[in-house]
C-alpha cells in the first residue's frame, strides 16, 4: 500500500505545474544587479558581511497555495550569502523564522560556498494575508516553495547546489529533496526526526536509556517529582516572573497547566541541549525552590509555555499535529503526580482558533519509504544522546548516502564533532557532491569561519520546542 501511495503522490506532485519564475538575464559582475533580474525577487537591503562575501535580505514572492493560482501570493523572507557566482550554493533552512544573521551553516563552510536561506511559508511574516492552514500549510507547499526559490536563483548560480537544515530544517531539507529529487545535487539533514507511525514509537525507550549514568537519569526524575510535589511553591515563583513578563497561558489553559507540561518535557529538554557533562548541575531533590527554578530557566524554563513564548512556534505545532507526528509523553513515572492526564500533545499548543484536519497518517511513511528506497546523495547526522534521533531516517547504503552518529552528541550534533575519519569522510562525500576535490582532514570545532559569528549560538538555528 505505501509503495502505491508514494507512487501516487509521487504522479500528482509532477502533475502540479510548478512554474518557477522566469530566467534572469545572465549574470553581470555585480551580484546586487543580477538580483534585480530575477522576477518576483526583491532586495530589501544590503547589510555588512564579512570579508569576501555580500549579504542581502530578500523576499519573494509565492503562491500562497501552489495548486490553487487564485488564492493569492504572499512575500516570503530570504537572505542571501554572495560568495561568487560560480562557487556551489547551499539552500538553507531551518524550518523555522529567518536567521537574520551574516552567518554560514557548516555545510557552507565545508564548500566555500554561497547560502540562500529561507523562512518557513507561516512564520511571521512569510505568511499569506488570507490564511487556509490545511491547505497551505504543508510539507509539499513548503517544499514547493524552495523548490521555486532555487530554480529562480539557478539564473545566476549556475554551479553545483546543496540543500541542508538541523532540526525540522532537516526534515524540511528531506521532504524538499523527496518531492523534487533533482533540484539539487546532494542533501545533508542534520538531527532530523522521522516520526513515522505517529503515537507509537520508540522515545521512551531511548528516553528509558539515554547516557551513560543511570545515576543522571535518576536525578533527572527526581527533581521533576519534586517540583510536582512542590507546586504551590514553583507556581509562586512562575507566576511572578509572569506577572514581570506580563505572560498569559490562555493556549493550554493555566499556568498551572504550563508547569506541569515543563516539568514533563523538562527530562527531553535535558538531553536534547545539554552535555552527560551537564548532569553535575542537576540540583538535588528538595533543594530551595529558586534553586531548581534556576536551574529550570537554563534548561526548560516553568513559563515556556505562556502565550507569549509560544506565538512564534504554533506553526510547528500545528504541523506537528497534523502531518510531522510528535513523540508520546514520557512521563509514566510521574503519572501520581499529574493532573492534566493526555494534555501533553502538540495540538495543545495550537490556538482553538485554529480548525485542525484529521491527522495525515500517509504523509511520514511516504517520506520514509522514498529515503529508504529511491533517495541518493543524503547525508544525515545525529547525535548519540539527542531524543529526536530515537527514530531517525534510514537512507539505502546502496545509493551514495551515509548516516553518521556523533558519540555524546546532542541536538546540535555536526560533521565536525564525528571521528576524526568519519569527519573526514563526511566532508569529502559533501564536497564531491559540490563538485570540489577532497582536503586534508575537515573542519574543526577549534577553527570557526573568520569573520562569521558562530552559527550554531543563534537561538533559531537549534530550536526550542520539545515536539
Amino acid at each position: 500500500m505505501v509503495k502505491k501511495l508514494t507512487t501516487l503522490l509521487a504522479a500528482l506532485a509532477a502533475a502540479v505545474t510548478l512554474a518557477p519564475a522566469a530566467t534572469a538575464a545572465p549574470a553581470p559582475g555585480d551580484i546586487a544587479e543580477a538580483l534585480k533580474h530575477i522576477p518576483g525577487l526583491t532586495v530589501v537591503s544590503e547589510d555588512p558581511a564579512p570579508a569576501g562575501f555580500r549579504f542581502f535580505h530578500l523576499t519573494f514572492t509565492q503562491p500562497a497555495d501552489h495548486r490553487d493560482p487564485r488564492a493569492g501570493t504572499f512575500e516570503q523572507r530570504y537572505t542571501l550569502l554572495h560568495r561568487d557566482f560560480a562557487a556551489p550554493t547551499v539552500a538553507y533552512t531551518s524550518g523555522y523564522n529567518m536567521n537574520d544573521r551574516a552567518s554560514r551553516s557548516e555545510v557552507t563552510q565545508i564548500v566555500n560556498g554561497n547560502q540562500l536561506s529561507m523562512e518557513y511559508r507561516y512564520f511571521s511574516p512569510s505568511r499569506p494575508a488570507k490564511t487556509d492552514w490545511a491547505k497551505q500549510l504543508t510539507i509539499w507547499q513548503a517544499a514547493a516553495d524552495e523548490h521555486r526559490a532555487v530554480q529562480a536563483l539557478k539564473a545566476i548560480y549556475p554551479g553545483k547546489w546543496l540543500a541542508t537544515g538541523a532540526s525540522k530544517g532537516g526534515m524540511t531539507a528531506t521532504y524538499y529533496r523527496r518531492f523534487f529529487p533533482h533540484d539539487v545535487d546532494g542533501t545533508v539533514p542534520y538531527v532530523a526526526p522521522n516520526d513515522v507511525i505517529n503515537e507509537h514509537d520508540s522515545y521512551n525507550r531511548f528516553l528509558a536509556r539515554v547516557g551513560n549514568d543511570p545515576a543522571c537519569r535518576a536525578a533527572l526524575k527526581a527533581v521533576q517529582r519534586d517540583v510536582l510535589k512542590r507546586r504551590d511553591e514553583f507556581g509562586a515563583l512562575a507566576a511572578r516572573e509572569a506577572a514581570e513578563k506580563k505572560y498569559t497561558f490562555t493556549t493550554v489553559g493555566s499556568i498551572d497547566i504550563a508547569i506541569e507540561l515543563t516539568v514533563i518535557d523538562s527530562y527531553w529538554a535535558f538531553w536534547q541541549y545539554q552535555k552527560q557533562a551537564d548532569c553535575a548541575t542537576v540540583p538535588a531533590a528538595g533543594s530551595p525552590a529558586q534553586v531548581i527554578y534556576d536551574w529550570y530557566d537554563r534548561v526548560e524554563s516553568l513559563v515556556t509555555y505562556a502565550d507569549q513564548a509560544l506565538e512564534g512556534y504554533v506553526p510547528y505545532y500545528y504541523q506537528a499535529s497534523v502531518q510531522l507526528g510528535s513523540p508520546e509523553s514520557y512521563d509514566s513515572y510521574l503519572q501520581d503526580l499529574i493532573r492534566y492526564p493526555g494534555k501533553n500533545v502538540s495540538s495543545t499548543f495550537v490556538p482553538k482558533s485554529i480548525k485542525m484536519p484529521p491527522f495525515d497518517h500517509f504523509a511520514m511513511p511516504d517520506i520514509d519509504f522514498w529515503v529508504r528506497t529511491q533517495g541518493d546523495q543524503l547525508l544525515y547526522i545525529y547525535g548519540e544522546n539527542d531524543p529526536w534521533g530515537a527514530e531517525r531516517f534510514a537512507p539505502s547504503r546502496h545509493r551514495d548516502t551515509a548516516l553518521y552518529t556523533v558519540p555524546g552528541g546532542n541536538h546540535g550534533a555536526k560533521i565536525a564533532q564525528l571521528p576524526a575519519a568519519q569527519a573526514a569522510d563526511a566532508t569529502a562525500m559533501v564536497r564531491r557532491w559540490a563538485g570540489l576535490p577532497p582536503v586534508a582532514g575537515a573542519l574543526t570545532q577549534a577553527s570557526p569561519p573568520a569573520g562569521f559569528p558562530d552559527f550554531d549560538a543563534d537561538p533559531l538555528v537549534v530550536q526550542k520546542p520539545r515536539l
